[in-house]
């Protein structure tokens, strides 16, 4: 086999039939029919799926490696998914739970523009961790949430973005909401000195996502929130490779549709595609992740990997001013911390409880 990628399924079985169920997803993941009917040499060498390793784990959980030829994904997001799980994850005995890429595929998506690094900078973090909040809930006005902004700002956060509901909606239509947003956060920038970055969603088809883009960096913003299971992981990547001043924020809705392990597809995959950031659930709040997922996931977005950057680990989901230092002890400072309602929750004393959040962050003493 030419340059392969190694999937890597975690299945449900036993140990008698581990062995067939193994080469069927090796089968289902490449050529999708009976080998037997396969008369191209060439096929059967380099593009037929190839059992590597079964490892027993026990209680009939049973890892199983494939490789995959590379050249099958055609080096296209979609496609990627497509042939390492499209067919199997109908399958309800299967995970995909990691990938292995070679060089070729990791340098053909490329990963983050700018990355946690990247995001530092843009914010004057250095040194310690990044904070942001969520403008909510949809149904009010752009001016209500323009309001928020602004008070969210001058606390001192480094990032404010849009609530992955807001798209466009007749009660906030997007080329009203990210002007006012915009300007808030702006104007409080001008009074505070500090960084802060507007990050307002997008949504739609591809079109509509290009015409919403353009606009947010017409209006001098540099930073974006896509949820890639959305929009579509091929538009999400387009889009990555189209703007390249811009950073991007991924968001996990819908993320949980589909059985690929939650490191790989919110870490590794979405890293892979370019996501500057990932939001996802911290254990402990709305959702149901454990410590050792959300530590996995953290690690996929940040491990040493060649070529491709690091990604900010961005953990959310329920979380409150309290647990700021349990989670910077937890993550340590290559991280965002997003607190949403946990803030909005303080009504007229947000701007007052949002910088008691930001100096909290900003005065902890990494051990």
């Amino acid at each position: 086999m030419t340059a392969a990628l190694t999937a890597i399924y975690h299945v449900r079985g036993d140990a008698r039939s581990i062995e067939g169920r193994a080469r069927a997803i090796a089968v289902e993941q490449s050529v999708e029919m009976p080998v037997s009917a396969i008369d191209d040499q060439f096929v059967l060498s380099d593009i037929l799926g190839r059992v590597e390793a079964i490892c027993d784990h026990g209680g009939g959980l049973f890892e199983v490696r494939i490789a995959l030829a590379s050249a099958t994904t055609g080096l296209e997001a979609g496609q990627l998914v497509n042939m390492l799980f499209g067919n199997t994850s109908i399958h309800d005995d299967v995970v995909l739970h990691d990938v292995v890429f070679p060089a070729e595929v990791t340098a053909a998506f490329g990963g983050p523009r700018h990355g946690l690094d990247g995001l530092r900078k843009r914010v004057d973090a250095q040194g310690r961790a990044m904070t942001c909040s969520a403008l909510k809930p949809q149904g009010v006005s752009p001016q209500r949430l323009a309001d928020l902004a602004g008070r969210l700002a001058r606390g001192g956060l480094d990032f404010i973005k849009d609530d992955h509901g807001l798209a466009d909606q007749a009660y906030s239509r997007f080329a009203d909401r990210v002007p006012a947003c915009a300007a808030a956060v702006q104007e409080a920038r001008d009074t505070t000195g500090r960084a802060t970055r507007y990050v307002p969603s997008l949504c739609g088809n591809l079109d509509q996502l290009r015409v919403q883009i353009n606009t947010a960096r017409e209006l001098g913003i540099d930073i974006v929130l896509v949820a890639p299971m959305i929009v579509g992981l091929p538009a999400f990547h387009a889009l990555v490779r189209e703007h390249p001043e811009m950073a991007f924020v991924a968001h996990p809705a819908m993320a949980g549709a589909s059985r690929i392990a939650p490191p790989l597809l919110l870490g590794k995959l979405f890293r892979l595609l370019g996501a500057d950031a990932t939001i996802f659930p911290n254990h402990g709040g709305r959702f149901g992740y454990s410590a050792k997922t959300c530590r996995e996931l953290a690690d996929a977005a940040r491990a040493p990997w060649e070529g491709v950057r690091a990604s900010a680990p961005v953990p959310a989901g329920g979380m409150t001013p309290e647990r700021v230092p349990e989670m910077l002890d937890f993550y340590g400072p290559e991280v965002m911390l997003l607190i949403g309602g946990g803030l909005l929750a303080a009504r007229e004393r947000l701007t007052e409880a949002t910088a008691a959040f930001t100096s909290s962050v900003r005065q902890y003493a990494y051990r």
